[in-house]
């Protein structure tokens, strides 16, 4: 396998456009937890090992539940996230799975049934973080650390 790219090396003005929108939605108020449920659906879906294994890890640094995390590809069956994180995480999946398709319109009310217009602001801007994130990992092959 030949050595690839790493962005911050290459373009590190490009690598910086992408801190700038992660510092955004650190600043935005999105709790975290939800946050890294977001960051790691929507890599699991992408199926980014690097993005997996850092956002299951820092989930539970800030209290999420291994349980949850173990079933989180399961989110729907499993009883254990609550409804507003049923909304964005099936928001997650419909913005993450767009090939072809596009975001139903009851996954978007759902959605907006449970956030404000900011928060639905920050939820999708959060997702459209984690899949650039995904494709610049999976293309680099950003090794597990």
């Amino acid at each position: 396998m030949s050595k690839r790219i790493q962005l911050s090396e290459a373009d590190p003005k490009a690598f910086e456009a992408m801190l700038a929108l992660e510092k955004y939605l650190a600043a935005s108020g999105l709790d975290n937890r939800l946050y890294e449920l977001i960051k790691t659906r929507a890599s699991q879906l992408n199926g980014c090992a690097y993005c997996i294994n850092m956002h299951t890890r820092d989930a539970m640094k800030i209290g999420e539940t291994a349980q949850r995390l173990f079933l989180l590809d399961a989110w729907r069956e499993s009883g254990l996230f609550n409804e507003k994180e049923k909304a964005v995480l099936a928001l997650t999946e419909a913005m993450t799975l767009l090939v072809n398709k596009d975001v139903p319109d009851e996954v978007y009310d759902a959605a907006q049934r449970h956030l404000s217009q900011q928060e639905m602001a920050v939820v999708m801007m959060a997702v459209v973080a984690i899949n650039g994130w995904n494709r610049i990992s999976i293309t680099s092959r950003t090794p597990l650390d």
